[in-house]
């Protein structure tokens, strides 16, 4: 997974600062010493504190002890490593709604994300393995084809468009107002461009490490892009493994509601086709 962050965080370098997020998760910068260092201005509903009041507290003023201290064990196995960690169906108070988290070391500091909790978690995981296991027989052209639909399958979106150096492949239902225009500059996930954007607080010119985030806002000429394409909501998915990288751009011409874990069951998916791809490529030489 090492090449598939370099990957990433290259294309992070080349954004703009001053970022907010979308207003359908939550996002909390912290020290390493889990202090609160920024936070978006919807956290209110999250934490039941206003995003003025964490400012310089330790998140265990504000969270569950035995959730704190859970993160922050899954969170140290992940440092001295590039990735995304997870977390699903996390109590942070007493609100009996629970959520999922990811979290992210970015220059020095712990970038964590919520959203609401998905209910049929499982689900995406459950299906890597088949979908992968049926490209075995498929080949050139119609390995990238194949894979195109399945990610479709797995993912749900109304259209998904693959890319790989110079070729390209797409499954859709229905036909869209232009093809996916797969540049860089679209957040990971986008769940409904005509949302409102969330402000982080302090807020800074030199946004480096919300800027990383996986529900960052799309810029206006990216948020006009994907309308023009008929795209209300979308998936970004770049894959690495050696010699083979390339990017899944799924669309939806409806909202959709963040999820974490389909994110990340997409993210193993691309992986491991890359593999796949990397395979034929060595046979077929």
């Amino acid at each position: 997974m090492a090449d598939y962050q370099e990957v990433r965080e290259q294309t992070l370098a080349e954004r703009p600062h001053g970022v907010d997020i979308q207003a359908a998760g939550y996002l909390l910068e912290l020290s390493l010493d889990w202090i609160v260092l920024r936070a978006s201005e919807n956290i209110h509903r999250l934490l039941g504190e206003s995003h003025v009041t964490l400012i310089d507290e330790p998140l265990g003023r504000f969270v569950h002890a035995q959730a704190l201290h859970d993160l922050r064990n899954l969170f140290s196995r992940l440092s001295g490593t590039t990735g995304i960690g997870r977390a699903y169906a996390v109590r942070l108070t007493d609100d009996p709604d629970l959520v999922d988290l990811a979290f992210q070391l970015i220059g020095g500091r712990v970038l964590l994300e919520a959203v609401p909790s998905a209910r049929d978690f499982g689900e995406s995981f459950g299906s890597v393995g088949g979908l992968i296991a049926g490209l075995s027989n498929s080949e050139g052209q119609a390995l990238l084809d194949a894979g195109a639909r399945r990610m479709r399958a797995l993912t749900g979106y109304d259209r998904v468009t693959l890319r790989c150096g110079d070729e390209r492949a797409e499954s859709s239902r229905g036909a869209f107002s232009a093809p996916a225009a797969m540049t860089d500059d679209l957040p990971e996930i986008v769940c409904d461009l005509n949302a409102q954007q969330v402000a982080v607080f302090p807020h800074v010119t030199e946004d480096k490490s919300a800027r990383s985030a996986l529900m960052r806002s799309c810029t206006s000429a990216a948020a006009d892009r994907l309308r023009s394409e008929g795209v209300r909501a979308s998936l970004r998915v770049p894959f690495s493994v050696d010699d083979v990288s390339g990017e899944f751009r799924c669309d939806s011409r409806t909202p959709r509601a963040p999820s974490f874990e389909l994110h990340a069951a997409a993210e193993l998916f691309a992986q491991l086709f890359a593999m796949r791809l990397e395979i034929d490529r060595f046979r077929n030489g």
